[in-house]
């Protein structure tokens, strides 16, 4: 090989290592703009609620509870266990939350009534029978100071995974002329921050109220409708609903409170409560404690808490326990909870052939209701507007 060649060798080579080096270098470039993919990155992104063991889902109703708003305030009494099975038909079933918040005006008996976010429906359905129409008057009502404290005073989530909504519910425009009120668009900015969303039902065709719920609904990302002053609530009642009401009486019996005394007699008022509630709600809350799998809500029931493995017999001391059980040995209070157990499990599965045929006739009437024009009613409003908006964290309920 001649000199020459040789050089022209030496050359080509060193162009090739120089375009080499460059290439790397690009490359290490090209991976340093690029930001790191980190575990906490990772982490932080967004998991769609149906990918989860169970969404969560927090309402709280801000009701009027003037004397113009009894039809409406009857006939949630009536339809609060529907309306609760209706937000919990998602799949996998939601874990829900109810707030309630009533409302006058000042000087009426009460301005506000609150009572904070539970997922004990038992308890919100007795604070909601607490409510009656009465007061009022003139026609604002203190709107602004019933939305201030839903929005600030509730317990609300942190959590952004979780759909927090408020359902604004009345027939009167709120006073916007009291000193020391925090009005109600500084309200819908604070909810907004706090991924609130304000929906508005109005109850009745009062003029100034209509521009006022609908700008509500439009600061807070929500959605304004309109019903009759009464709600318009359809009761159904169906042939299965006395069957079903005598045994939630005999699945009463197999309760077992246990606990403080105070506990104890909670249990217990909560199963008195729903015998003496009409048959239709009582066939709804079966329907709705057999969803998430309890006998009765708020735990305090040894049965529910010890198939949850939230109890423990051996650990629990004797005046924890009902006075039937206290005079029993051990093996005797396993025995009778045994027994208590099958009990249920046999009640129970009655239970769910009764309620399936009672959905099944719901659904016809409903479906009947619709084809004759029935107007907007309170219950079918809410359950549109929640489904409408669980979109938004990945809740689905075309899977139910």
């Amino acid at each position: 090989m001649s000199l020459t060649q040789t050089q022209l060798k030496l050359s080509s080579l060193r162009t090739i290592m120089t375009a080499l080096i460059a290439l790397i270098a690009l490359v290490a470039l090209i991976a340093a703009a690029r930001p790191a993919v980190t575990t906490a990155d990772t982490a932080a992104a967004p998991v769609p609620a149906s990918a989860t063991a169970a969404p969560h889902i927090e309402v709280a109703f801000v009701l009027d509870t003037t004397g113009s708003m009894g039809g409406l305030i009857e006939g949630a009494k009536a339809k609060i266990w529907s309306i609760a099975n209706q937000i919990i038909a998602a799949k996998p079933t939601p874990k829900l939350k109810i707030a309630l918040v009533g409302y006058r005006d000042r000087g009426d008996d009460y301005v506000t009534k609150v009572f904070d976010l539970s997922e004990d429906i038992d308890t919100v359905y007795a604070n909601l029978t607490k409510f009656q129409a009465a007061g009022g008057g003139d026609t604002p009502e203190s709107v602004n100071q019933a939305l201030h404290e839903a929005v600030t005073k509730l317990a609300w989530s942190s959590n952004r995974d979780v759909l927090k909504i408020i359902f604004l519910v009345g027939d009167c425009p709120p006073h916007m002329d009291y000193p020391n009120d925090i009005l109600y668009p500084d309200v819908c900015q604070q909810a907004v921050k706090k991924d609130l969303i304000i929906n508005t039902i109005q109850c009745g065709d009062d003029t100034s109220t209509t521009p006022v719920w609908r700008d509500i609904a439009s600061r807070s990302e929500g959605t304004y409708v309109a019903i009759g002053q009464t709600g318009d609530m359809q009761i159904v009642t169906t042939p299965l609903d006395e069957e079903l009401a005598k045994l939630n009486a005999e699945l009463g019996t197999t309760l077992i409170p246990y606990g403080a005394v105070e506990r104890q007699e909670s249990v217990r008022a909560k199963q008195v409560m729903a015998e003496a509630a009409p048959a239709p709600a009582a066939a709804d809350r079966l329907a709705y404690n057999r969803k998430v799998g309890k006998a009765v809500q708020g735990g305090g029931d040894l049965v529910d808490d010890i198939n949850a493995g939230a109890a423990d017999l051996d650990t629990l001391k004797p005046e924890e326990l009902p006075a039937e059980l206290q005079s029993m040995t051990v093996d005797q209070r396993k025995q009778y909870i045994a027994e208590q157990t099958a009990k249920r499990a046999e009640l129970q599965g009655k239970i769910d052939e009764l309620l399936q045929k009672r959905q099944e006739y719901i659904d016809a009437e409903t479906k009947r209701q619709a084809a004759e024009g029935k107007g907007s009613a309170f219950d079918s409003e809410v359950n549109t507007m929640l489904r409408s908006q669980a979109a938004r964290k990945g809740i689905d309920y075309n899977q139910e």
